[in-house]
């Protein structure tokens, strides 16, 4: 099945680790050009390096004010456009409600909440007809995740204010997308896995639970977030995909 990726441009945030590299790396493999962003300019390049030709890293941090309007203008600079952006960040900190300041919300809401609702705001503005803005959520968005107190506080919001932007882009032929990953075996999750003291043993649990028996992979986790960010979907719209191997136990 052809995506119609080639030569579309988009910009994955985060995307040095994790479920962002996941996305950047199909998307490259598919046809895309991808700019690829990190807090750290050596790692954003390293990793550019590695997804091979197409793909440019460079330095954000999606809590900068200055960050949104910079990355468009390299796309456009550097690709000759503007097709779509996938808004992803690192996991705030994990722990129980009590432990955690108003420094750890404040940083969390800049950068998972503030930030993500800045980059989409200035992406819609900049997009033609057949742009997409994609979140990366989480499944705390339709429950919560215990010991994920600042996630489970700031994903559900986030969701719905992608939810409200799809609805006011609509008519302008704009798409907003989320997906909700749960057991994704990347570094993140193996940390949070390893809070309970025996992570092979928390790994067991939580796999017991899921219908696949299993973690889904990031390769896995990358192939949705392409599907959803390529015209193929270009009927799909304030979807709210869960990609968690069958964990959302309702429809």
């Amino acid at each position: 099945m052809d995506l119609g990726l080639k030569d579309r441009v988009y910009i994955v945030t985060g995307a040095t680790r994790g479920l962002g590299l996941a996305a950047a790396r199909e998307l490259v493999a598919d046809g895309a050009k991808v700019v690829i962003t990190g807090r750290d300019a050596d790692a954003a390049a390293a990793t550019a390096d590695s997804l091979g030709p197409g793909t440019l890293g460079v330095a954000a941090d999606n809590a900068d004010p200055a960050a949104a309007d910079r990355l468009i203008a390299t796309a456009r600079d550097h690709f000759g456009g503007f097709d779509g952006i996938l808004i992803s960040v690192g996991g705030p900190p994990a722990g129980p409600t009590a432990g955690i300041t108003d420094a750890q919300w404040q940083a969390a809401f800049e950068s998972v909440f503030l930030g993500a609702v800045r980059l989409a705001r200035t992406a819609a503005a900049e997009l033609s007809p057949g742009g997409v803005i994609g979140f990366v959520l989480s499944a705390s968005v339709h429950e919560p995740i215990p010991g994920l107190t600042i996630s489970n506080g700031l994903r559900p919001g986030l969701a719905g204010f992608a939810k409200s932007l799809s609805v006011e882009l609509g008519p302008l032929g704009i798409r907003v997308v989320g997906l909700l990953p749960s057991r994704i075996d990347t570094d993140r999750v193996r940390e949070l896995d390893g809070l309970s003291g025996d992570a092979d043993a928390a790994r067991e649990r939580n796999c017991a639970t899921l219908p696949l028996r299993r973690y889904g992979t990031p390769e896995e986790f990358g192939k949705a977030a392409t599907f959803l960010l390529s015209p193929a979907a270009s009927y799909l719209t304030g979807l709210m995909l869960p990609v968690d191997g069958g964990a959302l136990h309702g429809f």
